[in-house]
């Protein structure tokens, strides 16, 4: 059966910007696209040791088999959930099936009706999306502003000093997804304190990524009693996959009881649940892994500097560099030499980003050789230049 017309042309449209997906295949290139920062997704000790501790505890189990408000709670979930309560220094820590779903699930019940949410206008689709489903109001500020933001908040402080009674949630991301950059978190936390302002921050990119074992940046800087809520989602520098909401009991409570992404659907099974566990017993002795990703930083800052690459990135400190090249087709282009040249490196596209953002976003591993590092970018200058 042929799609609706309204289908057909929005397609139609995407094709003719040459911005049209396909779903990609494992071409075996050298990994300078996933997220998989410290190799985790590629640990054959943490594939073993999950099968094992499924064997020890006897969990011959395939399936959830329903929600965890039904038959899906098997016992792992409450062994892990401690260990990563225990691990970022949280009251609580509430297993979802995903990224998506956590910030689906906390945005759409917890800000209320005439509540206010203020978003970094970079935020992940997945908030935006959870926040379109909420009934509270919601307004963005400029990117990392911290001015344009203390406007928007002492907008909110007026209206309650009015007498309007409502709520105000803050969030960002601690590392951002398409930018790799991160926002004042000392900064952020003071003005939350100062107008009464719940914050939450999204913590995918930096988990694995900062601090001693990986705890990621908030708890890094220690300003984790500071955040009501974090979002640590595994797909990125756990290697394996779901999230988790941290906070204090209460919230979890909460959600356990309003988060509709949480109730009304299958839970993850005991093998990925067992995952997550191995995954967090791998992080907290992880330091060799997690300096090795931090020197390969150190090398592809020095030879973005040495080759005059530097004007072309957005500054980041983060694993994700990207370097801004306008045009879908100009960077569709690029990509596809360095693809033929053996290197794994992925365009990002208008409109994932703005227009006249577009950009290869290069992602560093700690298995990424000093060599691989150098030629990648030796290449990119001889591509742009």
């Amino acid at each position: 059966m042929k799609l609706p017309k309204s289908l057909q042309q929005k397609l139609n449209q995407r094709e003719a910007n040459n911005a049209l997906r396909d779903l990609p295949v494992t071409n075996g290139l050298i990994d300078f696209a996933s997220n998989d920062y410290i190799g985790f997704a590629k640990n054959e000790a943490i594939f073993h040791e999950t099968h094992q501790i499924l064997l020890d505890k006897n969990i011959p189990v395939n399936g959830a088999t329903g929600s965890r408000l039904l038959s899906g709670n098997h016992a792992l979930y409450n062994e892990t959930e401690n260990f990563i309560a225990k691990f970022h220094r949280a009251d609580s820590a509430l297993i979802l099936n995903s990224g998506y779903d956590a910030n689906i699930g906390f945005f759409s019940c917890v800000p209320q009706r005439n509540d206010v949410i203020l978003f970094d206008e970079l935020c992940h689709a997945s908030i935006r999306d959870g926040i379109q489903t909420s009934n509270a109001k919601s307004y963005k500020f400029q990117h990392n502003d911290l001015e344009d933001l203390e406007k928007r908040l002492k907008s909110c402080h007026t209206e309650r000093i009015r007498g309007a009674l409502f709520e105000i949630y803050l969030v960002t991301e601690s590392v951002f997804s398409m930018d790799g950059d991160c926002p004042n978190l000392e900064e952020l936390t003071n003005l939350c304190d100062k107008y009464g302002v719940y914050l939450v921050i999204d913590e995918a990119h930096a988990i694995g990524v900062f601090g001693e074992s990986g705890e990621g940046l908030v708890q890094s800087l220690g300003l984790q009693d500071k955040v009501f809520a974090r979002i640590m989602t595994f797909g990125k520098g756990l290697g394996c996959h779901g999230a988790a909401i941290l906070g204090s009991e209460e919230l979890k409570k909460y959600l356990v009881n309003f988060a509709r992404s949480f109730i009304y659907t299958t839970a993850l099974s005991p093998h990925s649940v067992a995952t997550i566990l191995m995954s967090y017993h791998h992080l907290t002795t992880a330091k060799n892994e997690i300096n090795s990703l931090k020197s390969n930083f150190t090398i592809f800052n020095r030879e973005k500097m040495r080759l005059g690459l530097k004007p072309l990135f957005i500054y980041s400190k983060s694993a994700i560099q990207s370097a801004i090249i306008p045009g879908n087709e100009r960077v569709k282009n690029i990509a596809v030499q360095l693809q033929e040249k053996g290197f794994d490196i992925k365009p990002i596209l208008s409109p994932t980003v703005p227009e006249g953002q577009e950009r290869l976003r290069f992602c560093i591993h700690n298995y990424n050789t000093e060599k691989e590092i150098l030629n990648v970018l030796q290449l990119l200058a001889t591509f742009v230049f």
